[in-house]
């Protein structure tokens, strides 16, 4: 029996298995080894670690955990159903057993049905101005309007930016809209995006359905958001719609307890706007919960116990 099964190995998961670890806490990590930021280069805006190459800081985080006596293998999770006043967690192939859950395996990036898209994604197609604007300071930069938050990202990017487009894709800016963007510079352009244009693997522009080219040297996008969540259907436990209209998430109250007794959850899977540093406070400001939600437990066991002696 595990005290707590961490589901999920990013900065949230690992966050919260070294604040269990170090309360000597019987904890497993479950990893499936598909971070979101695989695709970045470095990790940005975070303290003291500035630039740090994500599975770098990934490796310093699991020796952190197992210094501490916990352990972290790698696997998928299938599923997690209720055994008795326990749970059991099915992986690879077996089951494990744990008294609480810490549900931290992020989110998946839906992004438009854009020829081209994916391949640079995470290089020169960004979505984060605070995670990866600093390194397209000064170029040229489109920001293909996917929803409403395109326009707030539309200003945030243009802050980094004197020349900043608007691709207004499937949407048309409202005349408060239009005016925010004019009275900062931005321009619009109209008309569906078809492609990204790459030369030399650099992306050079993005090529609209009546064939117009429009160079830019990096493209903003903001995906849509979902959690990574199938594996919870049994106990009832389903991403709803993320208030912010981004996408889906596992709702929790700022401890990261859920709607379900025993399940936590921390990081992108239950905050779509948490970056790495955010995660992994979340995580150990849960895994601070649970272990105190466990010494609760005890002590009423234990208080039982010398009532019934």
């Amino acid at each position: 029996m595990n005290d707590v099964v961490v589901i999920g190995g990013g900065a949230a998961g690992l966050g919260g298995a070294l604040m269990l670890a170090r309360s000597r806490r019987k904890v497993l990590v479950i990893d499936a080894g598909e971070p979101r930021n695989a695709p970045a280069q470095e990790v940005h805006g975070l303290f003291a670690l500035d630039g740090t190459p994500p599975s770098e800081l990934l490796e310093r985080g699991r020796r952190d955990v197992l210094k501490y006596g916990g352990r972290v293998v790698s696997g998928e999770v299938e599923g997690v159903a209720r055994d008795g006043d326990a749970f059991a967690v099915a992986a690879g192939g077996g089951t494990v057993r744990a008294r609480r859950i810490l549900v931290a395996t992020g989110l998946a990036d839906e992004l438009p049905d854009v020829q081209g898209l994916r391949d640079r994604w995470g290089r020169d197609v960004l979505h984060c101005p605070y995670c990866h604007g600093w390194e397209v300071r000064d170029r040229a930069i489109g920001v293909l309007a996917t929803g409403p938050m395109a326009l707030h990202q539309a200003q945030l990017f243009r802050q980094l930016s004197d020349d900043v487009v608007l691709l207004a894709h499937a949407m048309t800016p409202s005349g408060e809209e239009a005016e925010a963007l004019e009275a900062r510079g931005i321009r619009v352009v109209t008309g569906e995006v078809e492609a990204v244009e790459v030369a030399g693997d650099r992306l050079t522009g993005v090529r609209l359905a009546d064939g117009t080219v429009v160079a830019r040297d990096a493209l903003a996008v903001a995906p849509r958001m979902v959690a990574r969540a199938a594996f919870l259907a049994d106990l009832g436990l389903r991403p709803a719609a993320h208030p912010s209209g981004m996408g889906e998430h596992i709702p929790a109250d700022p401890t990261g307890r859920t709607e379900v007794p025993g399940v936590w959850a921390a990081g992108n899977v239950t905050d779509l706007s948490a970056q790495v540093g955010t995660s992994a406070a979340a995580g150990a400001l849960a895994g601070g919960h649970i272990n105190a939600d466990l010494v609760a437990q005890e002590v009423g066991a234990a208080v039982a116990a010398r009532r019934a002696g």
